[in-house]
């Protein structure tokens, strides 16, 4: 299913986006009618809109596209995107887009809070995104290195930047666990992602660090944070194995499983 501006897309729309790939959006997962971290989602694409559009997004418009889409005392959970793009922005004129459209999208969650996804064994490439604090959908670049590691036989990639820092996951954030049991979060531009914030805010004991060759190696532990999975351990990076099970992955799981649920 797929809404825009609260009404069914129309295909001409679609095939907009599909041929222009401009634009930009976040995902959230709906859980009985409620979202972890709401507020944050709706900001980022107020903050976005501003960055790519130039122009100034109704959070409460935005809001109201998803209960249309989204809403009507729906159970359980399952994923919703958000993406907003102009549907006649010309391809030579790009600077004349200024009149975007919310298309929303749902589709199934693949895990619960409550049940763990089994662990990710992850490659590092290099790579750096685009106006990397932009969850914008030019996804080409970050798709092609995950489906390079996927058919190297990994689950997922782990992105590095030309000096060799780790930055982020291709659609989530990276954490490791020092020896001490300290939250290392890569010191590097990524995207800020929600689940991230949330857990910064709810814990303690954090830092950021770059995250060189060296001090990954030292690590005890490493994860992943996304709104669809929550917190995923990860395995191994390249030859590098992780404790799966490490007790900060779990109390971190506990903190964002506590995380109260914002009302559509």
């Amino acid at each position: 299913m797929a809404s825009l501006n609260g009404s069914p897309a129309p295909a001409a729309a679609l095939r907009a986006l599909a041929l222009t790939n401009y634009g930009h959006f976040t995902t959230m997962k709906v859980e009985d009618g409620g979202v972890r971290g709401l507020g944050l989602h709706l900001a980022r694409l107020v903050a976005d809109c501003r960055e790519v559009f130039g122009t100034e997004l109704d959070p409460e418009w935005v809001r109201e596209c998803v209960r249309r889409e989204a809403g009507g005392g729906r159970a359980g959970a399952f994923m919703v995107r958000v993406t907003v793009f102009d549907p006649e922005l010309d391809l030579t004129a790009p600077e004349r887009a200024g009149r975007p459209g919310v298309l929303v999208t749902t589709r199934p969650a693949a895990g619960s809070v409550g049940r763990p996804l089994p662990a990710l064994r992850v490659q590092r490439l290099a790579f750096h995104r685009d106006a990397p604090a932009v969850k914008h959908v030019a996804l080409f670049g970050q798709l092609r290195l995950r489906r390079a590691a996927r058919l190297a036989g990994f689950d997922d990639v782990l992105f590095t930047g030309a000096d060799g820092l780790v930055s982020e996951g291709c659609t989530w954030n990276a954490g490791f666990v020092d020896e001490a049991g300290t939250v290392v979060w890569p010191e590097a531009e990524v995207l800020p992602g929600t689940t991230m914030r949330l857990l910064r805010a709810a814990c303690g004991g954090q830092v950021t660090a770059a995250v060189t060759d060296v001090r990954l190696r030292s690590m005890r532990a490493a994860f992943a944070t996304s709104t669809g999975f929550g917190v995923r351990a990860l395995s191994a990076v390249d030859d590098i194995a992780f404790r799966a099970d490490d007790p900060v992955i779990g109390a971190l799981r506990e903190s964002y499983a506590a995380v109260p649920l914002d009302r559509l």
